[in-house]
């Protein structure tokens, strides 16, 4: 434990000594860095001028954000300390996670040059307009349209004038455009919908998407048919149908390609402060002395811990919160500790203090209430223990009214202990996925529930983005078994679909364990000594 103890520590030093944390407030942003207060205010002011200039360019107006439901961005300090968040993966510049009510995003510096964007932020920018586009429309992009648009939007710059410049050239996608293999186009239009293997794994895919999307979006004689593709996507043609009927002969498209991709020179849009309109206002103050001592810690909690690393991040929780015990800030993170460290009645005593300090901290709600709703399903009174379980959430909802949480948890106060579903409890799952158009997992709840009740082409609908998401996971899967149980069923009776789910999560989890020994057995074979 002192090991893990002593790890923990070290893993979590970050940033130049003379810097201060600090924190930015923003209406869809909250940024939390260890730098100087005009740096954290200049970033945050970029990146809603981001947010002003893909909703101009896009046409479609931003529904306005809950507090709860701005992605907050933590700035980890540098490639060793973003290679530690990523559990060791030296590859990742910086990584996004969309979940209701708590998206998390990790870069590793806000520096900001005017002739260009370190790449860490281009990851931002890239996830960003991901979240963004899904936000305003849970229209069912194909996966390299969905790429090709996140990569249009992250070659992003700011200058010093003010101006937003979109879709420059992807000069960090330049070698892959150039050298990789092509691909044939009707593989990278076709996202697997028809039967193939996906394609968006393969080398270059992430270049010609851009590439197309450049052109589509810039070529004059090419000018309205995204929107036309668009529209016969959501008429329900398939992918590779859709793109012939509104690009036309596909292998002149791809030889209209090849040529565009050497072009001297390529138009970008350059924005002025005119036309992105009024910047939301940024409010920047310094965290409180005990907040930034635990905020190295906050950082890696919220980016989710394992069950072997949770039981040291709780034990360093505790001994900040022995050292600063009258900040509201640190109990709350150290309820999530407790609780992901499995220790329920100390999280929701974390959480009680942390609410009696400051009952405006919204966090400590959320972990007290997950810990009650865990507590519940040992209970032998299950009514009476989910009503308790369902309080914090009441509390949140009446301190934010459009916190995701407290509708996804109302629904779940019911289906966790098998009680039937009512009317009430249905819209309130639904209305947290318009809330958290984002979150796959939730898409995924009430695509189930859904399918559940007999409405299958709405089943359908719902899944479709989760199982055609741009970055596959357990829940894609989950959702494209869903979809095919559908389809396979006709007018029939469906098979059990949580047993379905279930069957996927083992197969993934074994598929997982399957590769983990392969690695270990190729290590060995490598280095037998």
């Amino acid at each position: 434990m002192r090991l893990i103890l002593l790890l923990v520590a070290a893993l979590f030093v970050t940033g130049p000594a003379h810097a201060r944390w600090h924190e930015a407030q923003s209406q869809h942003f909250v940024i939390y860095a260890n730098d100087r207060p005009q740096d954290v205010q200049a970033f945050a002011e970029m990146l809603e001028k981001y947010h002003a200039a893909l909703q101009y360019l896009s046409g479609r107006p931003a529904a306005p954000v809950s507090p709860s439901n701005r992605v907050v961005i933590f700035a980890v300090g540098s490639e060793r300390h973003m290679e530690r968040m990523a559990d060791g993966n030296p590859f990742v510049a910086g990584f996004y996670i969309p979940r209701a009510g708590g998206s998390r995003a990790y870069v590793q510096n806000i520096a900001l040059r005017r002739d260009r964007v370190d790449f860490s932020v281009k990851v931002l920018l890239h996830e960003y307009a991901h979240h963004f586009l899904m936000a305003q429309s849970r229209f069912d992009m194909p996966r390299w349209m969905s790429e090709g648009a996140a990569e249009f939007y992250a070659s992003a710059l700011f200058p010093d004038s003010g101006h937003v410049s979109l879709g420059r050239p992807a000069a960090h996608r330049a070698q892959e455009i150039l050298e990789a293999p092509n691909i044939p186009i009707r593989h990278l239009i076709d996202d697997g919908r028809s039967g193939t293997k996906p394609r968006n794994l393969m080398i270059g895919f992430y270049g010609q998407s851009w590439l197309m999307y450049h052109y589509l979006m810039f070529a004059p004689e090419r000018q309205g048919q995204l929107d036309a593709y668009a529209r016969h996507l959501m008429a329900g043609t398939p992918s590779v149908k859709a793109a012939e009927a509104a690009f036309g002969d596909l292998d002149a498209l791809d030889k209209e390609l090849t040529r565009y991709a050497r072009a001297p020179r390529m138009m970008s849009v350059n924005l002025s402060p005119e036309r992105l309109g009024p910047i939301p206002a940024v409010r920047v103050s310094p965290l409180a002395e005990g907040h930034a001592a635990a905020m190295p810690l906050i950082m890696r909690s919220q980016r989710g811990v394992s069950k072997r690393e949770a039981p040291g991040l709780a034990a360093s929780l505790r001994r900040i919160a022995e050292r600063y015990p009258q900040d509201a800030q640190v109990f709350a993170a150290l309820a999530e500790a407790e609780f992901d460290a499995g220790n329920d009645a100390a999280a929701i005593a974390a959480a009680d203090k942390a609410i009696a300090l400051d009952p405006s901290i919204a966090n400590a709600y959320v972990q007290k209430g997950y810990a009650l709703f865990r507590q519940a399903r040992d209970a032998g009174d299950k009514d009476a223990a989910y009503a308790a379980a369902m309080a914090p959430f009441t509390q949140l909802n009446r301190l934010e009214n459009d916190h995701p949480l407290p509708l996804i948890y109302y629904h779940r106060s019911f289906s966790e202990r098998g009680a039937p579903l009512t009317e009430r409890a249905r819209h309130a799952l639904e209305r947290a996925g318009e809330l958290a158009p984002f979150d796959r997992s939730l898409w995924l709840d009430i695509g189930l529930m859904q399918a559940e009740e007999g409405k299958r082409d709405m089943a359908v609908a719902s899944l479709a983005s989760v199982a055609y998401s741009p970055h596959p996971d357990l829940s894609s899967k989950q959702a494209q078994a869903i979809i095919d149980a559908i389809n396979a069923a006709g007018d029939g009776a469906l098979p059990d679909l949580r047993a379905l789910m279930t069957s996927v999560a083992q197969a993934e989890k074994d598929e997982k364990a399957s590769d983990d020994r392969a690695r270990s057995a190729h290590r060995r074979a490598r280095h037998p000594n």
